[in-house]
């Protein structure tokens, strides 16, 4: 076996375990924990499906290998909770860390390749990065909206909280941001984000 797809393979195994790594988010009608892999399927296959909400036109494969990446960074470095103030803090500085470990397993043109895809999410400046974003954030939303609003009363999550981090939403998309404050405000007449 040459050394490339050596590599390659040992990525492919090493990836894996995004299985491993349970969100906060539960699946739909009231399933378990939704785990990394998961949760990055099911955002690239709802942006080629929505991709005509987009704000933008965009390249739906660079949105989707986008969206199928931008989390294995939580292999080495955890899953952090949306509104963990805490875990904010050091966030980016692990998921640098990570990024370069786990990238680093293929090969350097590979590793170059996805480390790119993997920033020009994290920097959300371009079209396909914030339509990605948007369906980062519109997922767990109605994820958790079907789950009438469990996570967010469980973790008392507010609503400047939840609009906070929706906010980028809006740059994606504006039509799923009207949907997002749709069920957002349902969601804070029920009880289920403080309004605090």
């Amino acid at each position: 076996m040459d050394e490339r797809i050596k590599k390659q393979i040992e990525f492919a195994l090493e990836i894996d375990k995004e299985k491993n790594i349970f969100r906060q988010t539960h699946l739909s009608n009231n399933g378990r924990n939704e785990n990394d892999a998961e949760h990055a399927w099911h955002i690239a296959i709802m942006s080629y499906f929505l991709q005509e909400y987009s704000n933008e036109k965009v390249d739906i494969a660079r949105v989707m290998i986008m969206c199928l990446i931008h989390d294995i960074v939580e292999i080495d470095a955890g899953d952090t909770y949306a509104y963990d103030s805490e875990g904010l803090k050091t966030q980016n500085n692990r998921e640098k860390i990570a990024k370069e470990r786990i990238f680093s397993l293929l090969p350097t043109d590979q590793k170059k390749e996805f480390i790119s895809i993997f920033d020009e999410f994290e920097e959300n400046q371009t079209p396909e990065a914030k339509f990605a974003h948007a369906m980062d954030n519109f997922q767990p939303l109605i994820l958790n909206n079907s789950n009438d609003g469990g996570d967010w009363r469980e973790h008392n999550v507010t609503a400047k909280q939840v609009y906070g981090r929706q906010s980028k939403t809006k740059d994606g998309s504006k039509k799923l941001f009207e949907i997002t404050d749709m069920i957002l405000q349902e969601n804070i007449k029920k009880g289920n984000i403080k309004e605090v």
